[in-house]
């Protein structure tokens, strides 16, 4: 990055600074038209199946899928299985992140190929009660883990001048994620033309003075920035497997096909409060595209009552795979390794990438139905 793009980047922060040190649910107060809280639910079980058919011709193929791999208050999974002619199979967790993912291989010459991975999970709300305070605690190791930057998201350089400016005057961890949270929802915005949910690239992101992408890059950023901080934060990565139940269309997903509803979410952990869900990429998501007229305004009627509760809360119509980064795949001749494994993996003849955004020419499919 030049110097003055970081320039540019910082004066936008700079102009943005007083906003992001707002109280949080000032928004939400202001504007009380439109409902958007998710609160304490039963469980809701889905079943999610994923089906790959690799091209004949392709030599021999393996792929590697993400199982959902996140046992917490309010995910668990129940089973998971596959099926297929593949021609060997077998789960494999990633010893560093715990990424749990079915790694298939197809032999040269194999016809009619397929697998078909289903699981059976159970989600509900993620809420939270910033009024009441617990002696939560978590592993050490755990949290120094999520403290540290990527290969694509490092949190020195200009990410670090970023969280310095948006979290000056921010006493407490929880002051510093608000004020992070307020300055991604001010500085950034969603580009509708960014393929799939985003590279998670922060040093591309930054390139420019108004910072645009999606999930991976918008919420990537507020892990980094956090991180940067000294706040442990991490993405969760995963799939949108039914309708919001607040009628917002770009909060869930709407058919029983979710082959492209792939969602990256986060979390900051807080004292006293544990893990906490994030999701300022949503809130740019509906101001962006929730209706045909680009809202700016994060007070609208339609935004801000997203806008306060994505601070803490989520819909369980959502399926996180997993937390992890730089994600080697196992059984890849040349010790392949991704970003982040959110979507299904392939390669052919031990060097040939297959591209994980083509669903059709990969090619794959994915379905969600509510049990």
């Amino acid at each position: 990055m030049t110097l003055v793009s970081r320039r540019k980047v910082l004066q936008f922060g700079l102009a943005v600074g007083a906003m992001a040190v707002m109280p949080r649910f000032a928004f939400a107060a202001a504007q009380p038209d439109r409902v958007y809280a998710p609160a304490a639910s039963d469980w809701r079980a889905f079943n999610l199946s994923t089906t790959v058919t690799p091209p004949d011709t392709a030599g021999a193929t393996s792929v590697w899928l993400p199982v959902p791999s996140v046992d917490t208050a309010w995910q668990r999974t129940l089973d998971t299985n596959w099926t297929g002619n593949a021609a060997q199979a077998e789960f494999v967790t990633d010893p560093t992140s715990g990424a749990t993912m079915l790694h298939a291989r197809f032999d040269a010459g194999q016809t009619d190929r397929m697998v078909v991975l289903t699981t059976r999970v159970e989600t509900r709300n993620r809420t939270i009660d910033w009024s009441k305070k617990s002696d939560v605690r978590e592993d050490p190791a755990v949290l120094e883990a999520a403290l540290k930057g990527s290969s694509l998201a490092p949190i020195d350089g200009v990410v670090g001048d970023i969280a310095a400016k948006a979290t000056a005057g921010a006493n407490t961890d929880v002051e510093k994620v608000q004020a992070i949270y307020n300055w991604i929802v001010a500085s950034c915005y969603r580009n509708l033309d960014t393929p799939g949910c985003g590279s998670g690239d922060l040093t591309a992101l930054l390139a420019n003075a108004a910072p645009g992408g999606k999930c991976a890059d918008l919420n990537g950023l507020f892990v980094a920035m956090a991180r940067a901080s000294g706040v442990p934060a991490r993405d969760v990565y995963g799939v949108r497997v039914a309708p919001s139940a607040f009628g917002y269309k770009q909060l869930g997903a709407n058919t029983a096909d979710v082959t492209g509803a792939q969602h990256c979410r986060a979390e900051a952990w807080l004292e006293g409060y544990g893990w906490v869900a994030m999701d300022p990429a949503d809130v740019l998501k509906v101001m962006r595209a929730e209706t045909k007229e680009w809202i700016r305004d994060r007070r609208d009627p339609l935004v801000a009552p997203v806008d306060a509760a994505l601070f803490g809360n989520w819909e369980g119509n959502w399926v996180a795979f997993n937390s992890a980064r730089d994600v080697a795949l196992p059984g890849a001749a040349s010790a392949a390794s991704v970003p982040f494994l959110m979507y299904p993996q392939g390669m052919a003849d031990a060097s040939q990438r297959f591209d994980e955004l083509d669903a059709k020419a990969f090619s794959y499919k994915i379905t969600a139905a509510e049990a």
